[in-house]
């Protein structure tokens, strides 16, 4: 059953937080897709990903490779392509209800500082947790990352 986990931004960047769960969501053998809906934000966090500390080094691709179905990490705007468990939701990016109740984990982060976002994540919420999607809302407003609230699936 799914889990959706809410990351609400505020003193991390989004990349670090992604890279974080990244290493999570590998160590539990899982693929990821991670849907944006911007591809210079994606592009940005590809550089990042490649670019971060060697002993961190997540390996992933872009979508629309012809090894887009290798992909332990698959970053792009599409539907997934590399038969991922997880699924990371970026730049208010959406998750379908028959995506995310297949998927093992769909992480929504986004920042808290942006109305737009903040209201879109709210929504997400909604939809997921009324489709009986068991949904976490985690804040790092306090330095460190706690949860805030837990909806269980109905």
């Amino acid at each position: 059953m799914a889990l959706a986990m809410f990351y609400q931004l505020s003193r991390s960047a989004a990349g670090d937080t992604v890279a974080n769960l990244l290493g999570r969501a590998l160590g539990q053998g899982w693929r990821v897709m991670i849907r944006g809906t911007d591809p210079v934000s994606l592009a940005r966090l590809d550089d990042r990903l490649w670019h971060g500390p060697a002993d961190a080094f997540v390996p992933h691709g872009m979508q629309g490779g012809a090894q887009d179905a290798d992909q332990p990490v698959l970053l792009g705007t599409g539907a997934i392509a590399n038969t991922a468990r997880a699924m990371m939701l970026l730049d208010r990016a959406e998750v379908s209800l028959a995506e995310a109740q297949a998927l093992e984990r769909v992480w929504v982060i986004f920042d808290g500082a942006n109305d737009a976002a903040l209201s879109h994540a709210r929504g997400q919420w909604t939809t997921l947790t009324q489709a009986g999607v068991a949904a976490q809302y985690w804040s790092e407003e306090t330095g460190s990352w706690a949860k805030k609230a837990e909806k269980s699936p109905e």
